[in-house]
């Protein structure tokens, strides 16, 4: 079952996060270039956003591999290229 459809099957979910949500989330993520807090994810937000609908919007982001979610904070993970990644897949040695 995809992130997807297992977030629209979840009952507790009050409220889902519209795509321009998320995509001030990942901008705020990207240009921040560290560690940040939920907290301040959240003040930095230019709306203002349940927290229930932010950890909906991080469990996505770490499904689909952009960041990595720990005790000290949300840190976003920059994607390899496209010939890497094909590299990776296929398993050749650069």
């Amino acid at each position: 079952m995809t992130l997807m459809v297992s977030l629209l099957k979840d009952k507790e979910i009050i409220h889902y996060p519209n795509l321009k949500t998320v995509l001030i989330v990942e901008e705020i993520l990207k240009k921040h270039g560290g560690p940040i807090t939920r907290a301040e994810l959240k003040r930095r937000l230019r709306v203002s956003i349940m927290h229930q609908t932010l950890n909906v919007i991080i469990r996505y982001l770490v499904e689909k591999g952009m960041v990595y979610d720990s005790r000290k904070g949300i840190i976003w993970l920059e994607p390899p290229s496209r010939k890497l990644k094909k590299l990776m897949d296929e398993g050749l040695e650069v």
